[in-house]
């Protein structure tokens, strides 16, 4: 049987030899069957309103495929999440595994800190220069691979949830876009998870920030996206790099 072994990285503080508080790297070692793991895309749209969020998910699609052909290969449920573009995929057997997994009580939201964002995206992150907003997407980007036969495709929290739980998964995967944004605050991305006692862990290095570097706290964007992926191990959730797939 395939199975991953996982290195999850976080950072925890910890007192040193002369009792200073630190924040520390700690990792975890876990070893999963292939059908225990699952991996959400998360919004990897056909386009945005941002012409350089457009560009890094366009650079991201090839090695993403690469991974989730990978993981698919060992077993690992692959669930696609292009949240507000579902009536594409209405009638695809993808779709229509998720509608159909049966209805379960969603557990009690477990109480967490929520600490505020390293970076300023108030003016809704862009770095290319747009700052009117609209919907520009309208499915998942097309050169994302969708194996009808095998994956899922949902963007509602309580039906991923009751599919995890139906399949008996044991580690949540989230990769894709936006991590200050739809990763971290959707139905089904990190906060949500945790709160309902989900083991969930960002693939970092498949994942981007909407992050202006005229804004707070005025850093190149690849720094505000490492900024974004420390807050998360810090306060959320462990990450893998993706190679462990």
């Amino acid at each position: 049987m395939a199975t991953f072994n996982l290195t999850l990285r976080r950072y925890q503080i910890d007192s040193d030899k002369n009792g200073w508080a630190q924040w520390q790297t700690h990792y975890e070692e876990r070893t999963l069957s292939g059908s225990q793991v699952a991996v959400i895309v998360c919004d990897m749209w056909d386009n945005h309103w941002s012409r350089g969020a457009v560009e890094r998910v366009n650079s991201m699609v090839p090695q993403m495929n690469q991974v989730l052909h990978a993981a698919r290969e060992k077993g690992a449920h692959i669930l696609h999440a292009p949240s507000g573009t579902l009536d594409v995929y209405a009638k695809s057997p993808a779709r229509q595994r998720m509608v159909s997994t049966p209805a379960i009580a969603l557990p009690q939201p477990i109480e967490h800190p929520d600490p505020s964002l390293p970076i300023d995206d108030s003016d809704g992150g862009s770095d290319t220069g747009e700052t009117t907003t609209f919907h520009a997407w309208s499915r998942q980007h097309p050169a994302l691979e969708i194996v009808e036969e095998k994956d899922g495709i949902s963007d509602s929290g309580e039906e991923i949830y009751r599919y995890l739980t139906a399949q008996q998964v044991e580690q949540v995967l989230i990769m894709g876009v936006h991590t200050n944004m739809c990763v971290l605050h959707r139905s089904f991305g990190i906060k949500q998870m945790v709160r309902w006692g989900v083991p969930i862990a960002l693939v970092r290095d498949l994942t981007d920030t909407m992050y202006n570097p005229a804004k707070p706290p005025y850093v190149s964007h690849d720094e505000g996206t490492q900024l974004v992926i420390g807050y998360i191990e810090r306060f959320w959730c462990p990450t893998i790099d993706s190679g462990q797939l």
